[in-house]
């Protein structure tokens, strides 16, 4: 089975220069937890997810109108073809540990997106159509294995905020302006 067959086609992207709550706010109208990212020719150049935006958010102290997406979008960017096998979507999965996967053309443009939830509900599909799926249920329960492990620099320590000298944004009631201070 190939990766167009499945994959979702409604794709949603955002540019390296736009502010991370602009990726937020294309995540909440579109049900969907993570935005391609894109430059200027509009091809593939990261991806930002919900959790990105916020370790982001955490790491940097800003707000989200504050923070570029070129600065917490992942990359280099993990992709699959639109052409691809997907078994062959599904390894890359488990060798990154991610849950989706941007599809691109031959010219490095978005063309859609495939997640693991996509490959869970085919084969799901075709558990009832068939006594001999495509899609294993046994390569999904390795792929969700894989993607769930612990990563190295879980539990590193983060240390953020302002250097010896530096300013400090401290964000002001609701309604009002915030004011740096040292």
């Amino acid at each position: 089975m190939r990766v167009a067959e499945i994959m979702n086609r409604e794709v949603k992207t955002c540019s390296v220069n736009e502010m991370a709550g602009a990726a937020a706010k294309i995540m909440w109208e579109n049900d969907c937890g993570c935005v391609p990212v894109v430059n200027r020719e509009g091809k593939l150049a990261g991806i930002i997810t919900d959790r990105d935006i916020c370790m982001a958010a955490y790491t940097q102290g800003l707000a989200l109108s504050l923070i570029r997406v070129d600065s917490a979008m992942a990359q280099p960017v993990i992709s699959c073809a639109a052409e691809d096998d997907v078994a062959t979507a599904e390894e890359l999965m488990r060798q990154n540990q991610v849950h989706r996967l941007p599809v691109v053309n031959a010219d490095g443009k978005p063309v859609g997106i495939l997640s693991l939830s996509d490959i869970i509900r085919e084969a799901e599909a075709e558990k009832a159509k068939t006594e001999k799926p495509e899609i294993a249920a046994e390569a999904i329960v390795d792929t969700l294995g894989a993607i769930s492990a612990p990563r190295p620099h879980a539990g590193a320590k983060v240390v953020f905020g302002p250097d010896e000298g530096e300013m400090e944004f401290v964000p002001g009631p609701p309604k009002k302006r915030g004011r740096w201070r040292r």
